[in-house]
């Protein structure tokens, strides 16, 4: 019960965080795409990523403050927010993107995550994953891709024009190589050759290095790890 109580308070917190925050990031937002002139975009661009990395702090904060957990996080001393950074990571659960914040916010410039096409539709989220320029992933599966044989590629493509616009500016852009979380059954399914990783998506990450190329300084090769069995639930983190 005391657990529940912690969850729910913990995500009314986040949910207060972002509706707070929100407001002012789609002010900024629309202002970049009505000002004139890409030097006013880039201050708009900037002052967006700011208020994001404010929300992440604060979400920090909270968790920090309702929860137990307790994070080991290793190799980032040496980063800057000048710069841009690819990250490279596996990917077990949506507690990684919580873990990531806490590794890299405020140390590297903020994340540009590919998100599929589908979570522009998430309340609130959706929109700030809009102001903050996420590139929105449309993933075709081979059957389909067999059906409608024009669209092979239309990901790649997409990936492409999402990495031009972070041309002149720093940046840190996260994949997820894998393409999905992580489960035994899709493990068994692909006869991964790795025990603990999928078989790699590599398109995504050479339009990346292709569009970004000597603008990025460094790939950061990130290794999540949940010492307690199975990885948690988003759930499972607000409840501590």
């Amino acid at each position: 019960m005391a657990a529940t109580i912690t969850g729910v308070i913990t995500a009314l917190l986040l949910l207060l965080n972002t509706l707070i925050l929100i407001g002012p990031m789609m002010l900024v937002a629309l202002l970049k795409v009505i000002l004139p002139g890409s030097r006013a975009r880039q201050v708009c661009s900037s002052v967006v990523m700011a208020i994001a990395e404010t929300w992440a702090e604060i979400c920090k904060a909270i968790f920090a403050l309702m929860t137990p957990t307790q994070w080991e996080i290793r190799g980032v001393e040496d980063l800057r927010g000048d710069t841009s950074y690819l990250v490279i990571s596996n990917h077990q659960s949506w507690v990684d993107i919580p873990a990531l914040i806490q590794a890299f916010n405020r140390k590297t410039p903020y994340f540009k995550f590919f998100l599929k096409k589908e979570l522009i539709w998430v309340p609130f989220l959706g929109l700030a994953f809009w102001a903050l320029d996420y590139p929105f992933m449309k993933r075709y599966s081979k059957a389909f891709l067999e059906k409608y044989p024009h669209l092979k590629g239309k990901d790649l493509e997409i990936t492409r024009q999402a990495c031009e616009k972070f041309q002149g500016i720093p940046v840190t852009v996260v994949n997820f190589l894998e393409g999905t979380r992580f489960t035994a059954a899709k493990h068994d399914n692909q006869q991964s050759p790795y025990r603990h990783l999928l078989k790699p998506k590599a398109g995504g990450v050479a339009f990346v290095l292709a569009a970004l190329g000597d603008n990025l300084d460094a790939i950061l090769d990130v290794t999540i790890l949940y010492p307690e069995g199975a990885p948690p639930g988003f759930w499972d983190l607000l409840c501590g």
